[in-house]
């Protein structure tokens, strides 16, 4: 993973969903589900494995991650 800026709180619930929701909706993930136990399940593709993700900082990275790994193929491709 890739540094990211410091933050002043911890990501909450309500924006690991967010996140998830944005992550789904655009198709950079099949699936995000937040289970009772506030672990997240995380699949990119409909036949890929399943990841278990144990917080929402984790979804939160996740998405940085993608998003990074977005602009740096756009950047490739200039």
């Amino acid at each position: 993973m890739f540094p990211h800026p410091a933050r002043s709180s911890a990501p909450t619930a309500a924006e690991a969903s967010a996140w998830a929701d944005v992550l789904v909706r655009r198709k950079l993930l099949y699936a995000a589900i937040l289970t009772p136990t506030g672990q997240w399940l995380v699949q990119h593709q409909p036949d890929g494995r399943v990841r278990v993700l144990s917080a929402p900082a984790d979804v939160v990275d996740l998405a940085a991650t993608i998003q990074h790994r977005i602009r740096a193929t756009r950047t490739e491709s200039r």
